[in-house]
């Protein structure tokens, strides 16, 4: 027997961009939403992370715009004094519980966890078999259509014979025995994540062997701050980078010079961008690890051996490989946000995936034609590399003048804590927040344009 439920709107994913639209959505509009997910909870991956993830950002750029995730604080002691804190997987699930009960108590969101999305409007429960339908009176919206890949839900990307160890990232805390030899396989943010955490457990630097296939361009989470002036700073610094730059890869390093971008060998130019913030104190630590394989890909782990693209390394007999190679975000086809009886929430603003969906659910509730809709918020795209990163970061300058063009748009954005570029209208005008706002002027149309043509965008760029 099917049941059948009536809403405007079905949100399929109850993750960052699912949650982040739907609350903008229902703050502004008196609509019925029904929202599904297959998790037995809100939170998306963060339900799955491993445990000692953290954000990479500041917690008030992400979740939604009604809600500050944490209390907008200022770390005052550690390692991180005088940046902004970042919540822990726990914390952002809680969060999220706690955003989906007020919504849910509003009367016009309705969750259903633990669900399979089956298409046209139908979802069945995988704990009951019980199948839904829903009479969707305006639009689908497809909250899962950039999700990330995480190694909880994704299988190694190599072989493993019977007698290796193998453990995913997520079940390390779970190990019973310190090995001789820990091999980290990966290149990105859970890769870095999972060697400080080794590193912080008391693990020797000597006994970590790290297999990266590439190099990561990181951004300096100084610099990535709910500050305007710092934020916009940076801002100005890329642009300023940009300009005369012959390549991706010599825009990159001037933005190392400028106290930007990070890498962790600075003998070796990064071929990977998909740019995670990382701290001064976490670059210090990764660079104590020494034994880093670059040799292409792993493929087949064996007892005593890796097996890789351009070689093989011997290992002690009991090492334990740990897989955090998931591919994180992925770099999907951009495609329009509105289209007939569909929404497809996506970043607008480079990056900044929670700001992106929270601006969708505002203009879903406030504009009426999905032309002019469209025409708004244009989305941007992720990057994996430094060219591609350059891409986004001009596609994201479009989006960003074309949704600040609009007043009441422009208004609501700067009164949102999700936004990073936001000046909210009782800021200080501070003698920094000024001189980053006259160097971001003076080099936002020569370095966006250049970054265009880096990434052999054909359209021009507009001027603000």
């Amino acid at each position: 027997m099917v049941t059948r439920l009536s809403a405007e709107y079905l949100v399929v994913g109850a993750g960052a961009a699912g949650m982040a639209f739907t609350d903008a959505l229902v703050d502004h509009a008196d609509v019925q939403v029904v929202i599904v997910d297959r998790r037995h909870a809100p939170g998306g991956h963060w339900l799955d992370a491993y445990p000692f993830v953290r954000l990479h950002q500041a917690s008030s750029f992400y979740g939604v715009a009604s809600s500050l995730l944490g209390e907008g604080r200022v770390q005052q002691d550690g390692p991180e004094a005088g940046l902004h804190e970042r919540a822990s997987a726990p914390e952002v699930c809680s969060y999220y519980a706690r955003v989906m009960e007020r919504m849910v108590r509003t009367g016009k969101v309705s969750f259903y966890p633990g669900c399979d999305y089956v298409g046209a409007g139908r979802f069945v429960s995988r704990v009951s078999g019980q199948a839904f339908e829903v009479d969707v009176r305006r639009s689908v919206v497809d909250a899962h259509y950039l999700s990330p890949r995480i190694p909880a839900d994704t299988p190694p990307p190599f072989e493993a014979a019977e007698d290796a160890a193998v453990l995913r990232v997520d079940e390390l805390v779970h190990l019973a025995g310190a090995p001789s030899r820990f091999v980290i396989v990966g290149s990105g943010k859970t890769a870095t994540d999972t060697c400080i955490w080794l590193l912080d457990n008391g693990v020797d630097p000597d006994a970590i062997c790290w297999v990266r296939p590439r190099d990561p361009w990181m951004i300096n989470r100084a610099v990535v701050q709910p500050d305007p002036a710092v934020f916009l700073g940076m801002a100005a610094d890329v642009e300023q980078a940009a300009v005369g730059a012959a390549s991706a890869d010599e825009m990159f390093l001037r933005l190392e010079d400028a106290g930007v971008m990070l890498r962790i060998e600075p003998s070796v130019i990064p071929t990977m961008a998909k740019v995670p913030t990382l701290a001064r104190w976490e670059l210090d630590r990764l660079r104590t690890i020494t034994d880093v394989v670059r040799l292409g890909h792993l493929h087949r782990v064996e007892q005593g051996r890796l097996q890789l693209t351009d070689g093989d390394v011997a290992v002690p007999d009991d090492t334990v490989v740990v897989h955090a190679a998931a591919a994180g975000i992925e770099v999907r086809p951009l495609v329009p946000i509105w289209r007939q009886g569909a929404i497809t929430p996506q970043p607008v603003r480079a990056g900044f995936p929670c700001f992106g969906a929270a601006l969708v659910g505002y203009v879903e509730a406030t504009v009426d034609d999905d032309r002019d809709k469209n025409l708004l918020c244009p989305p941007s795209p992720y990057s994996n590399t430094p060219t591609q990163w350059a891409r986004m970061q001009a596609l994201g300058y479009r989006a960003s003048l074309a949704f600040m063009s609009d007043p009441d748009l422009r208004g609501w954005a700067n009164t949102v804590g999700l936004n990073p570029a936001r000046i909210p209208p009782d800021a200080p005008r501070t003698p920094a927040l000024a001189a980053a706002l006259q160097r971001l002027q003076a080099h936002a149309e020569a370095g966006m344009t250049r970054m265009a043509q880096l990434a052999d965008l054909d359209a021009p760029l507009p001027a603000r």
